[in-house]
């Protein structure tokens, strides 16, 4: 499960901001995390609530995600279809080869500390 390795990348990225900006507690954290990201949200929202209690700073944080769609560029007619799920077809021109332009990031979007 690569979730928690992720998780474990952002609770250390949460620390170096901490001591950045002299922060002792993490209130909310929010994510992005796109559908094509190869990210299992539950398990990442799982990894994260058992490993941000192992740090006071961290303890009683909240993650929120955010899950973006995906846009396929269509190969015929160069429709763009903005989507959660890959489409079977280009709805304008039925072409079924569509290109995916986007929808496979994590971001950090913002970080509530005190």
């Amino acid at each position: 499960m690569h979730e928690m390795s992720l998780v474990q990348g952002l609770l250390s990225q949460l620390h170096g901001l901490a001591r950045e900006h002299n922060k002792s507690k993490v209130i909310t954290v929010r994510m992005e995390i796109g559908p094509l990201s190869g990210v299992v949200i539950d398990s990442f929202q799982f990894g994260f609530d058992i490993l941000s209690k192992e740090a006071p700073l961290t303890r009683e944080a909240s993650l929120v995600i955010e899950s973006s769609p995906a846009t396929y560029r269509c190969c015929g007619c160069g429709l763009e279809i903005e989507t959660e799920q890959r489409p079977d077809a280009c709805p304008a021109c039925t072409e079924t080869l569509l290109i995916p332009q986007g929808g496979d990031d994590i971001i950090l979007r913002q970080v509530e500390m005190e």
